[in-house]
Order: structure tokens, then sequence, then C-alpha cells
């Protein structure tokens, strides 16, 4: 009985100690459990916030190729020479002129191939004219959309090879363009000026005076003088 309790003493105190030495180790696991957690937490919102943070703040270059200038020289009948400059819009079949005086005063014409659609703002006119494009039109600003292509930045016209001719364009001045009917690009040309259509014409007659001429010239040495009266109401 001695030995029997002694054994169950012993016995007892073996497993009382092995109790107590287990015990640390089991209270040890959960503050690694929480600390493998809390690490696996930070990491994933460090990755989202890095790709959030990523596709704010990614700004494509690929707006800014959607532009280009082509520069046009050449040399006018008086011998004069012209610089001319056609911002092209690749996105929106969009080219538009600006074409300098000797006065540093700038006219601007815009053509829009979507829509078919040439408007001139003249220079010291406080007025916009607006007509439909002719295949003519077209032609001739596709030339500049074929430049824009293959990178061309400028180009020279050679006097021996130019064709001149002259337009006339009737204004009609009781049609007046609602703004908020064309695109943005005429919005912004236009801004807060009148919009009139216009049309060609045979000429003015001896009766109607021509009020201002706007000389164009495309890389197709095709140069037009485009000039403007009034026709009668």
């Amino acid at each position: 009985m001695e030995r029997l309790g002694g054994c169950m003493a012993m016995c007892r105190g073996d497993t009382h100690n092995t109790e107590e030495d287990k015990s640390p180790a089991l209270e040890s696991k959960p503050p690694n459990k929480i600390l493998w957690g809390s690490l696996t937490t930070v990491l994933i919102l460090t990755f989202i916030t890095i790709t959030v943070i990523g596709i704010l703040g990614f700004k494509p270059n690929n707006q800014k190729s959607f532009f280009q200038i082509v520069r046009i020289s050449f040399q006018d009948q008086s011998g004069s020479l012209v610089n001319q400059s056609a911002l092209v819009d690749k996105q929106r079949d969009v080219v538009t002129y600006y074409i300098t005086s000797q006065t540093n005063h700038t006219t601007a014409l815009l053509f829009d191939m979507q829509n078919g659609l040439l408007c001139y703002r003249p220079e010291n006119q406080d007025t916009c004219f607006l007509r439909k494009m002719e295949r003519d039109d077209l032609e001739n600003v596709q030339t500049i959309l074929n430049m824009s292509k293959y990178k061309v930045n400028e180009f020279w016209l050679q006097g021996n090879q130019t064709r001149y001719h002259t337009e006339f364009l009737g204004v009609l001045g009781r049609n007046q363009v609602e703004p908020l009917t064309l695109g943005k690009p005429f919005q912004t040309l236009c801004d807060r000026i009148p919009i009139f259509w216009v049309r060609k014409a045979q000429g003015p007659g001896k009766q109607r005076l021509i009020y201002f001429c706007i000389d164009i010239c495309f890389p197709n040495n095709i140069c037009v003088s485009v000039c403007f009266y009034y026709l009668p109401e």
C-alpha cells in the first residue's frame, strides 16, 4: 500500500508538474496567432492602398498623342513668306488652321471631318461663319490627317507647283446658329460670339462689297483665297 500510495503521489505529482510545464506553451500560442493575423491584415491593407494609389495616380499620356501640330510654309503670290499651323485632333478628326497676318492677327479655320462642317473665325471679327464641307474640302483636309499619321511636322509648298483659286461666300445674316447644337470644338472657337451660316456663291456682284478675304494653303499644293460678303436680306 505504501508503494501504491507513493506511486500515486508521485504520479499525481508528475501529472501536476507536466500540466504546469505545458501551460506556458499553451498560453503562448494565442499571441502568435494574433501577431500573424495582424501582419497579414497589414500586408493586405498595404497592398490595397498601393493598388488604389497606383490607379488614381496613373495618368495616361496617350491623350497628348491625339494632338499634333503641322506647320506649313509657302510664298504667296506677292513673294512674301507665309507661315501657317494646323492643329490636328486625331481623336475627333478635327483640324484647326491658324493663319497669322503680318499685323499679328490670327484667323482660325476649323474643319470637322466627322460632322462635315467648316467654321471660320476671321481676324478682327467678333463673328464666326459656318458652312457645310464639300468634297474638295474633305480632300484638302485629308492631306493634313495623312501627314499626321506619318509624323510629318513641317511642310514647304513649292511655289511653281501651287495652284491658286478664289472662293466667294455669302453671309446669311439672319440665319444665326445656336452654339449648343454644335460640338465642343466649335463652342470653344466661337465662345460667346454669334455664328452665321454662309454659302458658296458665284461672286458678290458690282452692287456688293467684299468685306474680307482669308488665304489658306494645303500640303497638296492648293491655296484658296476665301472672300466674304453679306447677301441682301
